[in-house]
């Protein structure tokens, strides 16, 4: 592996005001070990769900920087947009890239493929290509690809937990076979022109001002408004939940240790490629999940004390693309990068909690 010192380089972090993409600019800001970094981000700012969320989360980025060591620069624009995406390239030169941006969500994903196929391959195919071209002319170019996948390309495997030695060739969803196409082009890529590339396969990641779709933040938003939340499976799933500051923390370790270029027994070059699990490698039945979640709910008051979950509650047959279990395997990330997560469930829905009781207070 080799050590990349981001200190006094530039940084491209794409879907910027996402919800992973945001803690981890706010982490890297953050860190006074890190100085003199110019992070440049990119999002579309689309609405597929609320985008005060997304404006929010800039704001604290924006804060961030006005205290921080380092610089920051947000552009609106899509990273399908070819010209776009080069001209960032040829103006900063960036020694790390850290593709986040996508069209998130299996269900949606039934029905709009179109948003799917533009963000997650043709968008990432974009980044591919300049990352590829950043060498042109005998320039140093980027010197690590870190990429979002995700643990649904598992599809409906049988091996728990997954490890990514297995494979993992029968997705049961769009989006999860647009993430597996990215780790093949990755791969493709980092073979033909030695771009040392990364993919990380997150596990249901959770935290304050996540994304509304996601199923803690869904819950939470009808038991307030007084519905019934839909339980897939009839409750019988488990979740490999992954507190957010823990992911940020794990892919700014990952950014800063890429696979090695180097030649085969044949003097051909390998593909300086690696994919990890990224998560708690915990799951938690969902029933449990959702009990303390209404319990701390509860305690900052966006739900009664005397709320009774059990008539706000409808037990339904598993929904397509969703998958009974998550579990990372994540001997890799542990071995190569010392990254464990370290944030207990609890104390992860209580500061998602806190965060949304003040977010939507007096709304």
């Amino acid at each position: 592996m080799k050590q990349i010192d981001l200190n006094g380089s530039s940084i491209f972090i794409t879907g910027a005001a996402g919800f992973i993409a945001s803690n981890l600019i706010l982490r890297i800001l953050r860190d006074e070990g890190i100085r003199d970094v110019h992070v440049v981000g990119i999002d579309n700012m689309n609405d597929y769900y609320d985008v005060a969320i997304k404006e929010y989360r800039l704001r604290l980025i924006e804060e961030a920087a006005a205290e921080s060591n380092s610089s920051w620069e947000f552009v609106k624009g899509s990273i399908a947009d070819a010209g776009l995406i080069n001209g960032l390239f040829e103006k900063h030169d960036f020694r790390v890239v850290v593709n986040l941006a996508a069209q998130a969500g299996v269900r949606y994903s039934i029905v709009n493929p179109d948003a799917y196929m533009e963000a997650n391959v043709m968008g990432f195919y974009r980044i591919l290509e300049a990352c590829r071209h950043s060498y042109d002319g005998g320039k140093e170019g980027v010197a690590h690809l870190v990429y979002a996948s995700s643990s649904s390309i598992y599809g409906d495997s049988r091996s728990i937990p997954y490890r990514v030695e297995e494979p993992a060739e029968h997705p049961v969803s769009l989006y999860a076979a647009t993430k597996k196409s990215d780790e093949l082009l990755a791969h493709a890529y980092s073979k033909l022109y030695e771009i040392p590339s990364t993919g990380l396969r997150f596990f249901t990641v959770y935290g304050p001002a996540g994304r509304p779709d996601m199923a803690y933040f869904s819950f939470t938003n009808t038991l307030r408004e007084g519905g019934k939340i839909r339980i897939f499976n009839y409750g019988n799933c488990k979740r490999d939940f992954t507190f957010v500051d823990d992911v940020a923390d794990g892919v700014l370790r990952v950014m800063q240790g890429a696979p090695e270029r180097r030649t085969g027994q044949d003097k051909l070059p390998l593909a300086p490629y690696a994919v990890y699990n990224i998560g708690n490698s915990s799951p938690v039945e969902l029933m449990e999940f959702i009990r303390i979640l209404t319990e701390e709910l509860q305690r900052v008051g966006i739900l009664e004390k005397d709320f009774d979950l059990s008539a706000h509650r409808e037990l339904l047959p598993m929904q397509p693309g969703d998958v009974p279990v998550t579990f990372a395997d994540t001997t890799a990330l542990e071995r190569d990068y010392g990254f464990k997560p370290t944030t207990p469930l609890r104390e992860g829905l209580r500061r998602f909690a806190d965060w949304y009781a003040a977010f939507y207070a007096g709304k």
